[in-house]
């Protein structure tokens, strides 16, 4: 199963919607055949396991990390192939979460007389697949909040000046991090303020850039933003209200730029029924790199899944210099966001903290 594992996460970041998985044929004690899921509409691991094994397969048992499907979508059904090639045992990680599916594939087996084992290091089988879950689950994508920082907590000077706050390898984990997500959310501010590309500049390997979605709601990003210089060529969804001009819809079209009327809440967008979306559109992963106002809003509304923060070990000081998290915070220190499942490493010379809200379930 570990190394079902392995081989699934090969493809972390090019499998959404479909879930990573990985999937070994053993036979007599020996690996026989192993396959992973590459990408949507390839297919399934199972499949590529079981191609490999050959005549091999009969008999054989199979090692999967999640429950084989069993209905027709973009791929034929896992588990007639698991039938046809004579599997004797299956292992599985987990069932899957998808409340139309979960369950069946394993009703399948058992119905053809194939012996199944269900929950084999199941806690891992789930954290390599939390966004699939998540999506699922709630209808909601999975979301990564990160942020740079200095020791006193500052994202940039009083000048709005944050390059760079984090070191190299700091920056170059962060581009890892845009490597495996579908997309990345910013508001505002940032884009005035950074000028950013948002992609992903990894220098070796393979590189996917995520998607760009940029919040405006008063249209105030010029157009000629870097964020729409490659537009035509790497998607970017521009979030805004209905007050946009016919001129910029136009000129935003023509780069092909994709314009999503969102929801509003009280102050900015409604947060939970844009990720809801997003997530109807196939996201499953998303990554804020925001601003002050854009964290806060979003941890407000619960959305946020992991905080990712990189503390680099400088003071920036002033009063005027903006912090990690902006509006109009708790009145008391014992209403605060609590944090667990804290991990913290090392990266150069700064440090990497991991967490997750207390106020997610």
């Amino acid at each position: 199963m570990r190394r079902a594992l392995e081989l699934a996460q090969r493809a972390r970041g090019r499998t959404s919607p479909n879930p990573m998985v990985g999937a070994v044929v053993v036979r007599r004690g020996k690996v026989v055949g192993e396959g992973y899921h590459s990408r949507v509409g390839y297919p399934h691991a199972e499949i590529e396991a079981l191609r490999r094994a050959g005549n091999k397969a009969q008999s054989a048992d199979l090692y999967v990390n999640l429950e084989p499907c069993c209905h027709f979508g973009r791929t034929p059904p896992c588990t007639d192939a698991i039938i046809q090639a004579g599997i004797k045992r299956v292992f599985i990680g987990m069932k899957d979460p998808n409340k139309q599916v979960s369950g069946k594939g394993l009703r399948a087996l058992k119905a053809q007389g194939v012996v199944f084992v269900s929950g084999v290091l199941k806690e891992e089988c789930m954290k390599l697949n939390e966004s699939f879950v998540k999506v699922m689950k709630t209808g909601m994508p999975f979301v990564i909040m990160k942020t740079a920082m200095s020791l006193d907590g500052k994202i940039a000077a009083r000048s709005g000046d944050s390059r760079w706050i984090s070191g190299k390898l700091a920056r170059n984990h962060v581009h890892k991090i845009r490597n495996h997500v579908d997309a990345i959310m910013v508001g505002t501010e940032t884009v005035l303020k950074d000028n950013p590309r948002l992609t992903c500049r990894l220098k070796t390997g393979s590189v996917k850039h995520p998607i760009r979605i940029i919040l405006d709601r008063r249209n105030r990003i010029p157009l000629t933003a870097n964020v729409f210089k490659n537009s035509r060529s790497q998607p970017v969804i521009y979030v805004t209200g209905l007050g946009i001009s016919s001129a910029r819809q136009k000129a935003l079209i023509a780069r092909k730029v994709e314009i999503l009327n969102s929801k509003f809440g009280k102050n900015g967008f409604h947060i939970k029924h844009l990720l809801k979306e997003l997530a109807n559109r196939d996201m499953n992963s998303i990554l804020i790199e925001g601003g002050a106002e854009l964290n806060a809003s979003a941890l407000k509304a619960g959305v946020v899944d992991r905080v990712v923060a990189f503390i680099s070990p400088i003071l920036i000081g002033g009063s005027k210099s903006p912090g990690f998290l902006g509006g109009r915070g708790v009145m008391k220190v014992n209403s605060a966001i609590k944090l667990k499942n804290l991990e913290v490493t090392k990266i150069g010379e700064d440090l990497m903290v991991e967490a997750t809200p207390c106020l997610v379930e």
